[in-house]
């Protein structure tokens, strides 16, 4: 691969149509994917159970994408760092982006809609080790109180999307995506879910203060 310059990787890849363009952008990708199977193999515990083979299809699928996000944005470029180190951290973006998104690729809506408690084992289980009969018997009201009030108060596109961001941790951009909306919409939707469900709650008497003395160490 050649080793150009800053400026000599822009003009190259800006060569639209001629051979010089062709060679930077194969030259681009190659660089791209070593760095992201370095990323992949190196830093990333999650994979270490995939074969170097695996990762290497992997690192070649998303060289790929990243040499088209790297083209889409040189002109943001400010050669404020090697161009390949600027370009690199564009790829290594692209990938953690590409990974969580297939954590969730099988995530469904309808999941969220499920019988069942709603509030995981590990918030049932916070605060001190040894409470009391007692509190553990009061806390347990309060979750039945909070899971009740998640489907009472909110509508079906609130409760999906408190829930799915709060409680299912699923990330903003998939869920805005696989509810056919952008993240500020989203946003504004969960923060008007929060709002209902913190009115509703009070109404009964169980306060934010309150709450966080009952759960808290």
């Amino acid at each position: 691969m050649a080793d150009r310059s800053n400026e000599e990787w822009i003009v190259a890849l800006q060569a639209e149509g001629q051979v010089a363009q062709a060679q930077a952008l194969a030259d681009l990708r190659r660089r791209l994917q070593r760095g992201i199977y370095f990323y992949l193999s190196q830093d990333r515990s999650d994979l270490r159970g995939l074969a170097a083979q695996e990762l290497a299809q992997m690192a070649e699928d998303l060289a790929q994408d990243a040499t088209l996000r790297v083209m889409d944005n040189l002109a943001n470029f400010r050669g404020e760092s090697r161009f390949t180190t600027w370009a690199n951290k564009i790829a290594i973006r692209l990938t953690i982006s590409d990974l969580r998104r297939a954590r969730y690729r099988d995530f469904s809506l309808d999941e969220l809609t499920a019988d069942g408690d709603l509030l995981p084992a590990s918030t049932r289980l916070a605060g001190p080790s040894s409470p009391t009969p007692e509190k553990v018997a009061e806390r347990d009201d309060v979750l039945e109180r909070i899971e009740a009030a998640l489907q009472e108060a909110l509508t079906e596109r609130q409760y999906q999307a408190l829930v799915a961001v709060a409680l299912k941790g699923i990330p903003m951009d998939v869920l805005a995506e696989r509810m056919g909306t952008n993240r500020n919409a989203l946003y504004k939707l969960i923060h008007d879910a929060r709002r209902k469900l913190k009115t509703h709650l009070e109404s009964q008497g169980i306060s934010t203060d309150y709450m966080m003395n009952l759960f808290g160490n």
